[in-house]
């Protein structure tokens, strides 16, 4: 085994095929194919398995890149410091559902490290898909939610995926709507009061099960329903329609203004915010400096009189 072969497992796994990665890597797709099969022979193991449409890790695969990425990564900050006499360049991904303060630890840790080299990536999308991402080591953290409704079946994902779910917070259910909203000015509304409104919620692709998406309440019958990808969109339909949608009630006026408010859902639930991880991998520094700056933002907003668990 040698640390050009797990650069090169690294590669195909991040690429998805190998034809991909012996472009990225310059070589020949035929020489690629026989350093991962001679690497796989050495191991013992299967790390892809292959078809027509490219390569996927399997549950060996995973595991032995999990080492592998580990590998290259610390061999990469040895040449970085040492070869070339330059600072290392820091690399970190987090993946998540659609929440504000998510956005906002990630840009407090960009200016953290503003300075010096990095990659850093943020990914919105999918419940399942911020579960595979931590669990093929896309990103280090996934940050999503769970509730009374979606804990059984949220919980087995992630165990299946052998990934680890940390709790954050606790926060009461609110019902965002546009500041021009009629209900934007009451105290509290309830789930009838929602009844003509458009209800707004994220698309969560082949999986689409209730128990995976990202609103509370989305079982509730409603006449008019509209599924978005992202938020931004989400946002402008709330305000343009005059919809709504389910969230944990933390907003952030930089990112998104003032036009959109968040008003508690009377007799609503609680919404349990947390991160997964891979517990057989400890986390990076960054990782550990990311998750101070996400609970200090969430700290904050919760001491401003935000919503939590007890109120």
């Amino acid at each position: 085994m040698t640390l050009q072969q797990l650069r090169y497992v690294v590669e195909v796994a991040t690429s998805g095929s190998i034809t991909a990665a012996a472009t990225k890597l310059f070589i020949a797709q035929p020489s690629l194919s026989k350093a991962v099969s001679e690497l796989e022979a050495e191991m013992g193991i299967t790390i892809f398995e292959r078809s027509s449409r490219g390569v996927v890790p399997t549950e060996d695969g995973t595991r032995f890149l999990s080492y592998a990425r580990q590998v290259v990564e610390q061999a990469d900050l040895l040449e970085q410091q040492y070869k070339h006499g330059t600072p290392p360049r820091r690399v970190f991904a987090v993946s998540s559902q659609h929440y504000a303060f998510v956005v906002n630890a990630f840009a407090e840790l960009v200016r953290e490290y503003g300075r010096e080299r990095y990659e850093f990536s943020l990914r919105e999308g999918t419940t399942f898909g911020t579960i595979e991402d931590v669990r093929l080591q896309r990103s280090e953290l996934g940050v999503l939610y769970r509730n009374n409704f979606n804990r059984e079946v949220l919980t087995s994902a992630i165990r299946d995926a052998e990934l680890r779910f940390e709790p954050l917070f606790c926060a009461r259910e609110h019902v965002f709507v546009s500041r021009q909203n009629p209900l934007a000015q009451r105290t509290s509304v309830t789930l009838d009061d929602l009844r003509g409104y458009p209800r707004l919620s994220y698309d969560q692709g082949s999986r689409n099960s209730f128990y995976f998406a990202e609103e509370p309440h989305i079982t509730e019958e409603v006449d008019k329903a509209i599924v978005v990808t992202d938020r931004a969109t989400l946002f402008n339909l709330l305000i343009g329609l005059d919809g709504y949608t389910i969230s944990s009630g933390i907003l952030s006026s930089d990112l998104n203004g003032d036009d959109i408010v968040s008003v508690p859902l009377e007799g609503g639930g609680v919404m349990e915010l947390g991160y997964v991880y891979q517990p057989k991998r400890p986390l990076s520094p960054l990782g550990e400096s990311y998750l101070r700056h996400l609970s200090r933002y969430v700290r904050q907003y919760l001491d401003d009189g935000g919503s939590d668990g007890s109120n």
